[in-house]
């Protein structure tokens, strides 16, 4: 793979994790408001939960990008 290449390569895998970054802020923001919404911890675990399923793809997409990108220490 041409040097070329390998740097489109790794723009996208960090503008993927760019991405990936935002939607976790976002879904953690989600679960936050749910959770001053509702009184109910119940209800409001009931709603949360598909975001939370969410957020561990999310973090597990990330951490693939991580270790491909050598991010981690």
């Amino acid at each position: 793979m041409s040097e070329m290449n390998l740097l489109r390569s790794e723009n996208m895998k960090l503008r993927k994790y760019v991405s990936l970054i935002s939607a976790e802020i976002q879904l953690k923001q989600r679960i936050f408001e749910i959770k001053q919404n509702f009184t109910n911890s119940a209800e409001s675990e009931r709603i949360t939960a598909p975001i939370s399923n969410r957020l561990s793809k999310i973090e597990s997409e990330k951490q693939v990008l991580e270790n491909e990108l050598n991010l981690t220490q």
